[in-house]
């Protein structure tokens, strides 16, 4: 009696086994046959927490380590950003102005303004990001004061930072250009140059190269941290804060029809806070400044 008992026993717990695996295999058509915990977990009918909102955001250069912390910040809203890595500046506001991507974090204010005067975009200021001051190099000097006659300099070919080049040699006592240029003077516009420095123009992606080969080279943020270059070895940096009225404030730029997008809103918020202000600061190490009130 005790043997059938057993037999009994062990045969409803077959039969219980054998219904479990059936149920299972019908998970695939409305059930869930896996494993699912804290915000994984489905509703009744077995769907899973929803996929993050994906915010494709426009960058020049490999360096970006800031958005790590922007990424982290954003997990509470379920969003998260793809950077999308550009090898020029000409890039990434036609990509965005084309709709390509959704934002782009890489440029200043002016520079922004140069490109909606000269090609129409309807691209606009979504929120200031780091003031990345523009710092110029050499292999064979360690101070401006040893440029001599004849040296030649490569700048940044883009009317914005070559105009800013002069702008800083005019601080450092090399040139003189005419204040009616403001901030974007050009060659015509060196109204004393008494070392008769040449200038080689080059995209800016490529002046840090050229340091084998001319007296200095300027080299923008992004750029120098990709060349290995840190800016306490510069031999001149901008001397710039932060503060609405600089033009060469960084941003992250929108289509202007998409200003009030509330996604696009949180992850400026999510830039523009001290988590991430603070990762700037560890990252770059003066390179980049945060130029956000946080």
């Amino acid at each position: 009696m005790k043997k059938k008992n057993i037999f009994a026993l062990a045969l409803a717990a077959a039969l219980a086994l054998s219904l479990a695996a059936c149920g299972g295999n019908n998970g695939g058509n409305g059930g869930s046959s896996s494993p699912v915990s804290g915000s994984n977990l489905g509703s009744a009918s077995g769907s899973t927490a929803a996929a993050p909102t994906v915010v494709k955001v426009g960058v020049v250069g490999a360096n970006n380590g800031q958005w790590d912390t922007v990424n982290k910040l954003l997990e509470a809203d379920n969003i998260r950003c793809e950077l999308v890595e550009f090898a020029e500046y000409k890039l990434p506001n036609n990509a965005l102005d084309a709709g390509d991507i959704d934002l782009n974090a890489f440029q200043h204010k002016a520079y922004l303004q140069k490109e909606i005067d000269d090609l129409g975009y309807d691209v606009s200021v979504l929120g200031d990001t780091i003031v990345a001051p523009l710092s110029l190099y050499s292999d064979k000097i360690t101070d401006v004061s040893e440029l001599k006659e004849g040296d030649k300099i490569a700048v940044p070919s883009d009317p914005t930072n070559e105009g800013r080049c002069f702008k800083i040699l005019e601080s450092a006592g090399v040139l003189e250009v005419d204040p009616a240029a403001g901030y974007m003077p050009e060659l015509k516009d060196i109204t004393a140059n008494p070392l008769k420095l040449e200038f080689v123009e080059v995209e800016a992606a490529n002046t840090a190269s050229l340091l084998p080969d001319v007296a200095a080279a300027f080299v923008n943020g992004a750029h120098a941290i990709d060349n290995g270059l840190n800016i306490d070895e510069a031999i001149y940096v901008e001397q710039v804060e932060p503060g609405s009225d600089n033009p060469y404030i960084n941003i992250i730029a929108c289509r202007t029809a998409d200003l009030d997008n509330e996604v696009y809103k949180k992850v400026l918020a999510a830039y523009q806070s001290a988590e991430t202000a603070q990762a700037i600061k560890d990252i770059f190490k003066g390179t980049y400044i945060p130029a956000f009130e946080y």
